[in-house]
């Protein structure tokens, strides 16, 4: 299943990835985020507890950045289990000056199992993109708020 989108910002490029790149604005962003341990450099375990539609539950899983580009592009590897199914994928982050602002694009590939793999994208899909948004609107309250 392929996701993508992209968020526009009021905020320089650097800053933007600062923010997307700081575990504690990351833990107090992603919604339903209990938990956001690293285990390596770039590399963390989560915990989230998600409720949309069927997709109900408490999930564990692992983020791996990789290939940084800094402050304009990274990959995230994903993998996450819940009581609903598996889910694993691969995710491009690109951000680039945008007039005033910075625009965030974002695209990936995730593969489901489980529950979650029957619900199928007439679910997922919607879930996903609520989820980012609210992700992304939390980070752009951030960092209008940084007085750095």
């Amino acid at each position: 299943m392929q996701l993508s989108g992209d968020y526009s910002f009021k905020t320089t490029p650097e800053r933007v990835w600062q923010f997307m790149l700081d575990p504690d604005v990351l833990m107090a962003c992603l919604p339903g985020c209990e938990r956001l341990d690293a285990i390596g450099e770039d590399e963390y375990t989560a915990t989230m507890t998600i409720g949309v539609a069927m997709i109900k539950g408490k999930y564990e899983g692992r983020v791996k950045i990789s290939d940084k580009n800094e402050p304009i592009s990274y990959r995230m590897l994903v993998e996450g289990k819940g009581p609903q199914g598996q889910v694993s994928g691969e995710g491009l982050i690109e951000i680039s000056a945008s007039g005033d602002g910075t625009l965030v694009n974002w695209s990936g590939d995730a593969t489901v199992r489980g529950v979650l793999a029957r619900v199928g994208g007439r679910v997922i899909q919607p879930a996903s993109k609520m989820i980012v948004g609210q992700f992304f609107k939390c980070l752009e309250q951030r960092a209008g708020s940084d007085a750095s």
